[in-house]
């Protein structure tokens, strides 16, 4: 139960990363029902008693798995999730904690990430670069909260992307992005596990470096080829994507249907002569919502305005 009937509780993970920014966000919020946001930093299982709804915010998902995994907190953010009576909110490193597959996972841990889990989407970490590569774009609202050419200022810190989503998860936004060099090397490599039928839900780093000698090293270089477009054939004999597509399709003729195993991931194609996709920047399933960018370092509260608007909807009405 939150502390009063005129006021919500949201809890935010304070780990790592950019919690105190949530809270100053929601706290500022004007709700429409008339409750205030209060908000409270959450480091261990206890702290999320009579809490409301929780979020988990942008950071170091590698550094969060590992502090987590200390006090109990991971397990206790599992059961969490998986009730599914109050809202989780993760945006960028928290999307990736919320995912149940993930692809450019951390090299340095054992077992691969830690995930939570809740939401059946396959994330790239890190797909849209490194820290000296963020941006901002423009990214579609929150619904309800923007017509139809409105965007939001979407900024994009060593950000993940998810590539697909499953059948009950709502895609909210997308956005047309090239990978970043590494992310490129590892989309290639997934194409090819899945074109082997492989069910992919973990999956590292790829090494995406070519050592021409000691002193010279180049990163590798990843781009669909154009297609002829008198022959629609390859340019390019190696093409994972390409090829993938090709089986798709003739997967619908008789040697298709005598298949018994189809891949349970599609990614999405990457564009002649660029490599850039159409990415997913956000999603919602039932009670969990995963943005990819960081809104709370806009000073545009609407993703904090819907998601407090969840967190309201899901409370028992007074009486």
């Amino acid at each position: 139960m939150s502390e009063g009937q005129n006021s919500i509780t949201i809890g935010v993970l304070a780990l790592q990363g950019a919690f105190e920014e949530h809270q100053s966000l929601l706290e500022s919020l004007s709700l429409p029902c008339g409750r205030a946001v209060i908000t409270r930093q959450v480091r261990t299982p206890a702290e999320l008693d009579g809490i409301d709804g929780v979020v988990f915010p942008g950071g170091e998902s590698t550094a969060m798995g590992l502090i987590g995994l200390q006090n109990g907190i991971w397990d206790a953010l599992k059961n969490f999730v998986r009730s599914g009576d109050r809202p989780v909110w993760g945006t960028c490193a928290g999307m990736i904690l919320l995912a149940e597959r993930c692809v450019g996972a951390s090299a340095v841990i054992e077992d691969g990430q830690s995930l939570i889990g809740g939401v059946d989407v396959l994330v790239c970490r890190n797909y849209f670069g490194s820290q000296i590569s963020s941006f901002e774009m423009a990214t579609p609202p929150p619904p309800g909260f923007g017509g139809e050419d409105d965007t939001f200022p979407g900024v994009f810190i060593r950000a993940p992307a998810i590539l697909s989503a499953g059948e009950d998860v709502e895609v909210l936004g997308k956005v047309v992005a090239t990978p970043c060099r590494q992310a490129a090397v590892v989309l290639r490599e997934l194409e090819k596990k899945i074109e082997a039928g492989e069910d992919v839900v973990m999956m590292g780093v790829v090494d995406a470096l070519v050592r021409k000698s000691a002193q010279e090293i180049e990163y590798m270089e990843v781009k669909k080829e154009t297609v002829s477009a008198d022959a629609g054939a390859m340019t390019s004999k190696g093409e994972a994507q390409s090829s993938f597509e090709e089986e798709k399709k003739e997967s619908t003729g008789a040697e298709g249907e005598a298949r018994t195993e189809k891949p349970k991931i599609e990614l999405p194609g990457a564009a002649d002569g660029t490599n850039a996709r159409e990415v997913i920047c956000a999603v919602r399933k039932e009670n969990v919502l995963c943005t990819a960018f960081h809104p709370e370092l806009t000073g545009d509260d609407r993703w904090h305005a819907y998601f407090a608007q969840m967190v309201s909807e899901s409370l028992p009405v007074a009486k």
